[in-house]
Parts: structure tokens; C-alpha cells; sequence
């Protein structure tokens, strides 16, 4: 059976982690219970030795992941499940969609809800078959409650032209985003290193050691205690803008990792901004367009997708209230 070969060394501010734990971290787009088995049956190695999942590793460790070409028979199966989809743009080789809050993206990593994936096979019968085994033809993605444009790949030419343009940073992608505070500047850029947290699992963060992560962003308008920002990464690191606004003190209203909400709002003294954002469940960031090279074409295309209902009635509201701005 082929294989293919990981191999890294733990950082400073991943030691302590649990094995399986790291390895959700850095093989993107594996569940845990895949990590676990590849533990088990000795696909794995720490510096020469297996070990087990519960093995709190250790910095300079040399981890070795054996990961195995699926066969056929244990390859996870996505089974097709109707969903409404809101479709931008779709022909042959892909599909552009508005995808909503709530779902994710694609199954595994414990998430065992309906997934993007689900419904883009029940809509065409089959998407690029390159792909981490749960994720057919995903080459970029969306947090769950991350809302806005995203391309999915139908073909695999299509797959590794888009993984190219990625990449390459040739993709232009904007986000807005509705964030706590006023930046002190109009426009601004982070610029900094990013991995994953070395105590929460869930969570990434600007590290001395990591990934390289360039976030641009620009203020749209400003209200007393929140503003609307114009986001445009550079590079694609996961959940990179919702780290790099934390990062700057400007977090994303409504972010459950990145944003102490509930601490905040009580903080406020305008009783109508209190209320207006204090049942707000999920982080207002939504990704508002993607421009790039068709894969097959080379026709530059660019879609555009409307606010969510959501977002678009807090803004409306917090129009409505006095002391706007812009």
C-alpha cells in the first residue's frame, strides 16, 4: 500500500500537548479518530519510538507520521444528504457557493453534523477526487460559523490548478469583518508568525514559531463602540483573521474563541448597544468576495456574496442607533 510522510519537530509552545492532540493540529483535514488509529497501529513515531496517544510531547521531539493511501476499505464514506445550497457559480470543473453559518465545511475533526461536502454530492454525484479522504475537492475552507464565498473543486484538473493559485497567493479574497473598538488608524497590516496554541486545542495563535501570516485591513465606518473593516489576507492560515484582529485588540464581535463577548458587553454603558449585541452567538465575519483564474479557462472571474441576514439587521440597527458615524 503507498504512503506518504510526515515529519516536524515540536516547538516550544506545543510541549505538553497530547500527541493526538498535536497531530489533529498540524495533519489538517484528519479527524482524531484517524489520528488515533494511525497511534495505534504504529504509523507513528517519536523520535524513533511509538508511542501512545496520550503522550505529552516534549520540545525538539521528532515526530514521523506514516500516513497510508487509503484502499478502498477503510476510507470514510460521505454519504450525499440533501441540503439547500446557495449557488454563485457552477460548470463543469467547479462550484462557487454562499455558504451559510452553521455548517462546516467538510466531516471529521469531531464534527459530526452535515457538512458543505454532504450537500455538494448529493447536488452533482462526485467532486474532485484528490483531497484529504473526507474533503473531495476542498482546497480552501470556511470556519463553521464563517459566512460568504467560498470555490469548491469539481475535476481534479480543476483541484490542482485552484491548490496552485492558492498557493501562489494569486487568489484575491475580502472579508468583512465587525470588530470591537476604533482602530486608531484607517488602514493597517499584521504581519506575523501563527500556529496552534500550545494549550488549547481549538485555537491558534501569534507564536515566536509557526506559519508566516499577513493579514491587510482598512475601517469601512465606525460606530461608539464597534467598526466595520474592510479584511484581506494575504496568506491562508486557519483562523487567521480572527487572530490577527484579537491580536491588535480589535477582536471580532461575537468570536467564541477569540473574544471575551459576554465580558465585553457587560462592560458597555449605552444600554442600547448592550442590547443590541448581547445575544449575538457567532463571530460577524463574512467573506464577501473571491477573485481568481478560472482552473480550466484562465478567465478571471470574481463573485461577490450579499451579507447574511444576521449581520446585515446589526448593521441596519446599529445605523438606527444614535451617535453613527462614518
Amino acid at each position: 500500500m503507498a504512503s506518504s510522510t510526515e515529519t516536524f519537530r515540536v516547538t516550544p509552545e506545543e510541549a505538553g500537548i497530547r500527541l493526538d492532540s498535536l497531530l489533529v493540529g498540524r495533519l489538517e483535514g484528519y479527524s482524531r479518530g484517524f489520528v488515533q488509529k494511525l497511534i495505534k497501529q504504529g504509523f507513528v513515531r517519536v523520535c524513533g519510538s511509538a508511542r501512545k496517544s496520550a503522550y505529552c510531547v516534549k520540545p525538539g521531539d521528532l515526530v514521523e507520521v506514516e500516513i497510508p493511501e487509503p484502499d478502498g476499505a477503510d476510507e470514510p464514506i460521505v454519504v450525499p444528504v440533501p441540503v439547500p445550497l446557495d449557488v454563485l457559480y457552477e460548470d463543469e470543473h467547479i462550484v462557487v457557493v454562499n455558504k451559510p453559518a452553521g455548517m462546516v465545511v467538510h466531516p471529521g475533526a469531531g464534527k459530526e453534523s452535515v457538512s458543505l461536502v454532504h450537500a455538494l454530492l448529493y447536488r452533482y454525484g462526485s467532486l474532485a477526487s484528490v483531497g484529504a479522504p473526507e474533503r473531495p475537492g476542498i482546497v480552501h475552507r470556511l470556519d463553521e460559523n464563517t459566512t460568504g464565498v467560498m470555490i469548491v473543486a469539481r475535476t481534479d484538473r480543476a483541484y490542482w490548478e485552484l491548490v496552485k493559485q492558492f498557493e501562489g497567493r494569486t487568489v484575491q479574497k475580502e472579508y468583512l469583518a465587525l470588530v470591537w473598538g476604533v482602530p486608531p488608524e484607517e488602514t493597517g497590516t499584521v504581519s506575523t508568525l501563527i500556529n496552534r496554541h500550545p494549550r488549547e486545542r481549538k485555537k491558534m495563535a501569534v507564536t515566536q514559531n509557526g506559519r508566516e501570516a499577513v493579514t491587510k485591513w482598512k475601517v469601512l465606518k465606525t460606530w461608539k463602540e464597534v467598526s466595520l473593516l474592510s479584511v484581506k489576507p494575504i496568506t491562508g492560515r486557519t483562523h487567521q483573521i480572527r487572530v490577527h484582529m484579537a491580536y491588535i485588540h480589535h477582536p471580532i464581535v461575537g468570536d467564541p474563541l477569540y473574544c471575551r463577548h459576554e465580558r465585553r458587553v457587560n462592560r458597555l454603558t449605552d444600554f442600547a448597544f448592550k442590547d443590541l449585541l448581547k445575544d449575538i452567538k457567532r463571530q460577524m465575519l463574512h467573506a464577501r468576495m473571491l477573485r481568481l483564474k478560472h482552473p480550466v479557462s484562465g478567465e478571471i472571474l470574481e463573485w461577490q456574496a450579499p451579507l447574511p441576514p444576521d449581520m446585515e439587521r446589526l448593521l441596519k440597527s446599529l445605523d438606527a442607533l444614535e451617535g453613527v458615524t462614518s
